[in-house]
């Protein structure tokens, strides 16, 4: 009897040791936007999200920041998924376990532990000199899309695995090819968790500094960008810009609180797109 007290009171005891984990989480989170938010509102008006920057960004708006990272953002992930599902795909339908195989998964982990920055020398060198886009819209998104890919890979790997092997026995069974299995059972059964990784990947996208501040982002331009070739401003880079450079950085602190805060309403924003696509998904695949 007391063993099973003991073995009851212990259960408690952990589970509200990761209760409170999951609370000091959700609340570590709260005080951040809190904090952000009390700082940034007062600069949060019409003219700052709709109008051009002026006098040296420090008056004006960001609505350049905004479109440039919304288009990076967008663009990374437009590259990432396929290519990142393509891997997943063979990786867990059709390679066989060997050497090959290996070296793949070596190279994936070893990707996902790149440091950002060299992210951004890589896509210099490759993208901006080797491809001759020079700093764009379309440098700065592959950039930001082969960053990605890990993410991508592993939530799509996963995903797939989690679909049951009866789905694609069902499938077989009447017929149908393994490339007719994969594309019209599998990952249609797999697309919820799929589109788990890529909310992480897009998060992880609109936030970055490093890997846009050498391919794709510039400390100002008059304009909104005209094609994928344009250079474009983005609000992690206008940040950093407004936090270090200048002769009077408190002068524009407003500004820049401001603008992290109108970062963090994008991601959410985008996140929030992404969760409710997938919440969608998964009643229609009665998952």
């Amino acid at each position: 009897m007391k063993s099973i007290q003991s073995r009851l009171l212990k259960q408690k005891i952990m589970f509200g040791l990761f209760r409170s984990a999951a609370w000091l989480n959700g609340l570590a989170v709260l005080v951040v936007i809190y904090f952000i938010a009390a700082r940034g509102l007062s600069a949060i008006s019409f003219e700052f999200l709709t109008a051009m920057p002026l006098d040296s960004m420090t008056k004006g708006g960001i609505l350049p920041c905004i479109i440039g990272t919304f288009g990076l953002s967008v663009g990374a992930v437009l590259f990432a998924l396929p290519v990142g599902i393509a891997t997943a795909v063979y990786l867990n339908e059709y390679a066989k376990p060997g050497k090959l195989v290996d070296f793949i998964r070596f190279a994936i982990s070893n990707l996902a532990g790149v440091p950002s920055i060299v992210f951004g020398l890589f896509g210099l060198a490759f993208f901006c000199i080797m491809l001759h886009m020079g700093v764009s819209l379309l440098a700065g998104a592959l950039t930001l899309g082969v960053m990605s890919l890990p993410v991508i890979i592993g939530a799509s790997e996963e995903a797939l695995k989690a679909v049951p092997r009866t789905y694609r026995e069902a499938s077989m069974g009447i017929g149908a090819t393994q490339w007719q299995t994969i594309y019209r059972v599998v990952v249609p059964a797999a697309l919820p968790g799929i589109l788990t990784g890529t909310i992480l990947a897009l998060s992880r996208a609109a936030g970055e500094t490093a890997p846009i501040m050498f391919t794709g982002a510039v400390f100002f331009t008059p304009e909104l960008p005209r094609s994928i070739m344009s250079e474009v401003m983005a609000l992690p880079y206008h940040i950093y810009v407004l936090a270090t450079s200048g002769l009077d950085i408190e002068q524009t602190r407003p500004m820049q609180y401001g603008t992290s805060l109108v970062l963090i309403a994008l991601v959410l924003g985008m996140n929030l797109f992404a969760i409710i696509l997938r919440q969608k998904l998964r009643k229609k695949l009665n998952l």
